[in-house]
């Protein structure tokens, strides 16, 4: 039975904590839902209420072109290993991106990233756990090499012409608003 909570608990922190893979979802008010798996170390909580989640750069920037519209998002853990559960973080997102104000403070939380692209500032109205008796079990095997060696072969302004040619645009046609 699924259990709703103001806020993070200790419990709940230790669990995310424990997680290798989270999915954030959004959606503007017609077009695409978007949920996509995030991983990596790219998430900080900063309190009962509050997450910072380091975006890196991606084939899609559907994230920011949603928060344009609609501020409103929601993150996602499930246990793949032996405690089954499934947690689910309700709330608003403020896009903050490399050339904003904050910039700098927000992403000293984080291991420098080049391809870091936009940092994503949510806000949490509701904690939801439910059972996750379905979910599958599945071993960790490690994180992916392949994001760090495409940064690898890219210069700094490699990243900016990359957002200008692909990550403008969200695939419905909406602005991402992302410097380039």
């Amino acid at each position: 039975m699924a259990k709703q909570f103001p806020e993070l608990g200790d419990d709940h922190v230790a669990f995310i904590e424990d997680q290798h893979l989270f999915f954030v979802g959004t959606a503007a008010d017609e077009g695409r839902v978007n949920i996509s798996p995030k991983g990596m170390d790219s998430l900080r909580i900063l309190g009962p209420n509050r997450v910072l989640w380091l975006n890196l750069t991606g084939s899609g920037n559907e994230t920011a072109g949603h928060l344009m519209r609609i501020n409103r998002m929601t993150l996602m853990w499930c246990s793949f290993t032996k405690r089954p559960l499934i947690l689910r973080c309700f709330g608003t997102a403020k896009t903050v991106h490399r050339d904003d104000a904050g910039w700098e403070d927000m992403a000293a939380h984080f291991p420098e990233h080049r391809s870091a692209r936009q940092i994503y500032d949510v806000t949490l109205d509701l904690v939801q756990t439910s059972c996750g008796y379905a979910v599958p079990f599945m071993d960790y095997a490690g994180e992916r090499p392949t994001m760090q060696h495409w940064v690898d072969q890219r210069e700094e302004a490699d990243f900016r012409a990359y957002w200008r040619d692909r990550n403008r645009e969200t695939i419905d046609g909406l602005p991402t608003d992302v410097p380039v």
